[in-house]
């Protein structure tokens, strides 16, 4: 008989993670065999190894990690996992490469739900699917029930660099364009009307997703005009900017009319008191594009369903300071600094 037969199954409804599962014995075994095994299904992974082995493209690699601890875990649009693996694509992708292959590192909290874990690993499995991603590898600790909150997730990612496109922030130079792909914010209000509890008259939806097939639009149109593409992720936009400014010893001015925002997310942010420039996004990014090219690239953004909102949002400037400025809606100037403390904690 397999040792798959000789498995005693968990109770997938009803059953709670066990200090047992994170031992390295049967029970592990089992929580692994049942729950990750059908949710990530691929040959390198099946191989059950201590590590994955493939072949890649000749090219450079890209290499990316992150770890998420977002509370509440599911919220209006995802949850722990697909934010997991959406946000370890995009980090690879925003190198100009095509991701491959993910590993996913789990910390378990005893007595968190398995129906709920299983939840989540079918979302990082159904995510990575659609992204033509494949999780290959990974971990699995647990810890004493009140040492974690429930689950803590890192992801690690590899792609392929196949383009002789150089992407770098110290390219940037005045009079380059930055334009955003959609509306900012409504990662950071969905996370907190879920985790307060707060009921605003539309449902104020996360914008997390893989933004890869977007990212390598951008770059087959703009080419070498592209000079560099971030996530406004922890801490927005204004964040974001800002450590594009301080790297490419430029300023920035971004016009506030330019910039698209929900109606519900501006008038959450307002009862709030929260400021949207400051507020996470999980499914936009910033690209940094030479004029020649802006309006080529914004047209092939807005073509493209996670871009059609897509933007001119203000130019790079030569600026010994390296500020961030907006022009404001009455046509004032404002100092767009960075962030100072945390304005959400626990959004990724």
């Amino acid at each position: 008989m397999s040792n798959t037969h000789r498995r005693s199954r968990i109770d997938l409804n009803n059953g709670v993670v066990e200090l047992a599962h994170g031992a390295g014995g049967s029970a592990m075994t089992t929580l692994i065999a049942e729950i990750f095994y059908p949710a990530f299904n691929n040959d390198l992974l099946l191989q059950q190894n201590d590590q994955a082995i493939f072949n890649v493209d000749t090219g450079k690699l890209a290499f990316a990690t992150d770890s998420f601890v977002v509370s509440p875990l599911f919220f209006p649009g995802g949850n722990i996992g697909s934010l997991a693996v959406n946000g370890t694509i995009n980090d690879i992708a925003l190198g100009g490469a095509t991701p491959l292959y993910l590993s996913a590192s789990f910390i378990l909290e005893e007595g968190f739900p398995l129906k709920d874990l299983l939840t989540i690993a079918n979302t990082m499995g159904s995510c990575a699917n659609s992204a033509g991603v494949k999780i290959i590898t990974g971990d699995t600790k647990v810890v004493e029930r009140g040492k974690a909150d429930g689950v803590f997730i890192t992801t690690t990612g590899i792609g392929v660099i196949r383009n002789q496109t150089v992407l770098s922030a110290n390219q940037i130079a005045p009079g380059d364009c930055i334009i955003l792909s959609g509306e900012i914010g409504d990662h950071g209000v969905a996370i907190l009307s879920k985790r307060e509890n707060l009921n605003f008259e539309t449902n104020i939806i996360s914008d997390q997703a893989a933004l890869h097939e977007l990212i390598q639009l951008i770059l087959e149109v703009g080419g070498d005009n592209i000079r560099v593409m971030r996530d406004p992720t922890r801490g927005g936009l204004a964040s974001a900017l800002n450590e594009l400014a301080e790297k490419s010893d430029v300023g920035f001015v971004i016009n506030e009319n330019k910039i698209p925002i929900n109606v519900s997310v501006s008038a959450a942010c307002e009862f709030l008191g929260l400021d949207p420039l400051y507020v996470a996004n999980e499914g936009k990014l910033i690209a940094v594009v030479a004029p020649s090219a802006a309006a080529d690239v914004l047209k092939a953004m807005r073509s493209h369903p996670l871009g059609h909102q897509a933007e001119i949002i203000g130019v790079a400037t030569e600026d010994s300071r390296f500020f961030v400025q907006m022009i404001t809606r009455i046509g004032g100037r404002r100092i767009i600094d960075h962030l100072s403390g945390e304005l959400l904690p626990r959004i990724c």
